[in-house]
């Protein structure tokens, strides 16, 4: 099953793609789609669409993770945050997958086993449970780590499945 993990942003959206076969995961990719802080909110929120279509086409996902949004000190870098993340779930939505939301405490528990690690123990997780992966800057790292949740969330309901059959 191949996943899409979504770390939304106006300025930098961080993605990562991975194989999940069971409890075995393989990278199969990640970015950063960034956006031009000069240009006209709309515009920056149809460049951060249209690259998302793009990703969705080429590893054509079977189903995509995106991280909740947390709520700033500051209104506006919430509300900015906001739109950005409801252009990816349109996006993810518009491509006709299934598409889990998960806290940051419960990325950073399915991760490092604890819901208030700090960034770099997630980070450094990530990097183990995806050996050899050359990870584009942290919000791709956060992309992997929603991506890595989403697949162990899908193969705990499987297993539940065949408990109750």
């Amino acid at each position: 099953m191949i996943l899409i993990g979504l770390d939304p942003g106006l300025g930098t959206t961080g993605w990562g793609v991975i194989a999940a076969d069971g409890n075995r995961l393989s990278h199969i990719a990640n970015g950063q789609i960034k956006t031009d802080t000069a240009m006209a909110l709309a515009d920056r929120l149809v460049v951060l669409h249209d690259a998302l279509a793009d990703l969705l086409i080429q590893f054509r996902p079977d189903g995509a993770a995106v991280e909740e949004v947390f709520v700033n000190v500051n209104p506006q870098s919430t509300l900015k945050l906001g739109q950005a993340r409801g252009v990816v779930l349109l996006a993810a939505a518009r491509s006709g997958i299934v598409v889990g939301e998960y806290s940051a405490k419960l990325v950073k528990k399915a991760v490092v086993g604890t819901g208030g690690a700090e960034k770099a123990q997630v980070h450094a997780m990530v990097g183990r449970l995806l050996p050899g992966t050359r990870i584009a800057g942290a919000d791709a790292a956060d992309a992997l780590a929603v991506a890595i949740t989403h697949a162990h969330h899908l193969a705990s309901a499987k297993a539940r499945a065949r408990i109750i059959a």
